[in-house]
């Protein structure tokens, strides 16, 4: 590092991330190390929707060396000239290298493998995610040196916020000249008193503080020992490895299919029971039967069992308030969130879970005639402008009697079998079981495009209901229409899934049928809803 000027850095926290604290703490181990510091912070929103930057200078010299002559900092970053990016969000990372922040062959960037999706990314109705591979190697193309940690699995094992952790990246980088004692000390507010005399909140800082130091130090000691090859530090979170399939199930399906299999078997058991469980074993041996017919010699990799593994299991373990119950009643469930509010052993956790179940909640639990009854009882309110009915409750999981109540609801598997809305999606489920297995049977990527349209199902209420609606009518008017030969209604039933995943609304899908020959979707009838005009009072 040149002797002449500062070592700039910069932070890029999301709200409430504690950014600000970081920055002090930085400045506060400069100082006490006998270093010139200066930082600056560019404030902005809250959450996801915007970061907040801060800008930080250190000049590498003593104070006690420049013979009372003091050195002139910035007030913010310059484009290209930063020696250090350091980051809590991976996507935040690239966005700062895309504003031409960082230099190759100049800037340390040091960022989190974790993501906080953005507001575009959530409004996609499909998959909107940013690819983390592409981002990766965007990191990996524009620094000179990058290290990338999952900090927000480090920040929950310590039981601390993620500045602490960012700290301690900072600091076994090396990049700035003043030792690890510095920074502990201003993590501990400049208590030197003994690690067990100290805060709660310190000592978990600390134990964050010193993961991360520890993480990025030792790549760096392997980097230097082989001549500065950089120790890309790509650490994710690996998926827990799934439940062994049962043996009989194993032997029928292809090794090549056994991961995602043992991933849908489990969910679905774990739904239901095992003879649920079966049944989703005996439609997954039909499409692969009827892919071995495509495909005797297995050369795509049985890729339509690997994809009806994957949203067969999804569609056959669909959520009502059974299954909501049961995973709020979990016990991992409030430990995620004593640790999301990093609750200390003897602190009190009070938990209130909001449900508001409608009339088709209740109904789907019903026999089918009840429950035309109730579906038609709301429809009738509807259509004189009332709003659909709904009961707002209020349960507190952390009581006896809120937790009884959870599992009181969850233990109803037994009467999901009765209800109505178990048969009407498991005839749904057939509808498009028969169709996958009729186009693979005539042609394989017929079949896997179909399989694909497993992913339109998805979400809960009108979602769901809009995503059955779109599938089946794709299924409807593409899969079986003779007029066109197997591989175009494989494109065509392609191009359809990929618009309605992208335009919530529809358009895009009425335009896609359209284009290839199909009927668009019939429109859907919409109560009208009467407003009572409040009264209003006119004063003269």
């Amino acid at each position: 590092m040149e002797q002449n000027r500062p070592t700039t850095l910069l932070v890029c926290a999301l709200g409430g991330e504690g950014g600000g604290v970081l920055t002090e703490w930085l400045v506060d181990a400069a100082r006490h190390a006998g270093y010139a510091a200066q930082s600056t912070s560019i404030p902005g929103v809250a959450q996801r929707t915007g970061a907040t930057t801060y800008y930080l200078e250190v000049f590498p010299v003593p104070m006690a060396q420049l013979g009372g002559r003091r050195p002139v900092f910035s007030l913010g970053p310059v484009p290209g000239a930063l020696d250090a990016i350091v980051s809590s969000e991976l996507l935040e990372t690239t966005r700062q290298i895309g504003n031409g922040m960082s230099a190759p062959l100049r800037t340390l960037v040091i960022s989190s493998s974790a993501r906080v999706l953005t507001t575009a990314e959530r409004m996609v109705p499909g998959d909107g995610r940013a690819d983390a591979q592409r981002l990766l190697d965007v990191v990996k193309a524009f620094s000179r040196e990058h290290h990338v940690l999952d900090m927000g699995a480090m920040a929950r094992e310590a039981g601390t916020v993620v500045s602490a952790v960012m700290l301690g990246a900072i600091a076994g980088s090396g990049l700035f000249p003043f030792p690890r004692e510095a920074y502990e000390r201003a993590v501990r507010g400049g208590d030197a008193a003994a690690p067990d005399k100290l805060g709660k909140m310190a000592a978990a800082s600390l134990r964050g503080f010193a993961a991360a130091f520890e993480a990025v130090r030792a790549p760096r000691a392997q980097a230097a020992f082989v001549q500065g090859v950089l120790a890309g530090d790509d650490t994710r979170d690996a998926p827990p490895p799934p439940q062994a399939l049962p043996d009989d199930v194993a032997r029928r399906f292809p090794p090549a299919v056994h991961d995602m299999l043992a991933l849908g078997h489990a969910r679905v058991r774990d739904y239901q029971d095992g003879a649920y469980a079966a049944l989703y074993a005996e439609r997954l041996a039909r499409i692969l039967e009827a892919e071995r017919a495509a495909d005797p010699s297995g050369a795509q990799g049985f890729a339509v069992t690997r994809e009806m593994a994957r949203w067969l299991a999804l569609w056959m373990a669909f959520d009502d308030i059974v299954r909501v119950a049961a995973l709020k009643g979990r016990a991992s469930r409030a430990q995620r969130v004593r640790q999301e509010v990093r609750a200390g052993d003897d602190d009190l956790v009070k938990v209130y879970d909001h449900f508001k179940p409608g009339a088709p909640e209740f109904a789907a639990l019903l026999p089918p005639s009840l429950a035309r009854r109730v579906t038609a009882w709301d429809r009738a309110r509807q259509s004189r402008g009332r709003a659909p009915w709904a009961l707002p409750l209020q349960v507190g999981s952390h009581s006896v009697l809120g937790m009884a109540s959870l599992r009181l609801l969850a233990s109803l598997t037994w009467l999901r079998r009765r209800g109505s809305r178990f048969a009407e999606e498991q005839a749904l489920i057939e509808r498009w079981l028969a169709a996958v297995e009729t186009g693979t049977r005539a042609h394989w990527a017929l079949g896997r495009e179909l399989a694909l349209c497993g992913r339109l199902i998805k979400g809960y209420g009108s979602t769901n209901e809009r995503g059955k609606h779109n599938l089946l009518h794709v299924i409807d008017e593409l899969a079986g229409r003779a007029t066109l030969q197997p591989a175009a209604r494989a494109e065509a039933i392609a191009a359809a899934r990929e618009a309605a995943l992208a335009d919530e609304g529809g358009k895009a899908l009425d335009a896609a049928l359209t284009r290839h020959g199909a009927a668009p979707r019939p429109v859907q009838a919409q109560p009208i809803r009467w407003m009572k005009r409040p009264k209003t009072t006119t004063t003269i």
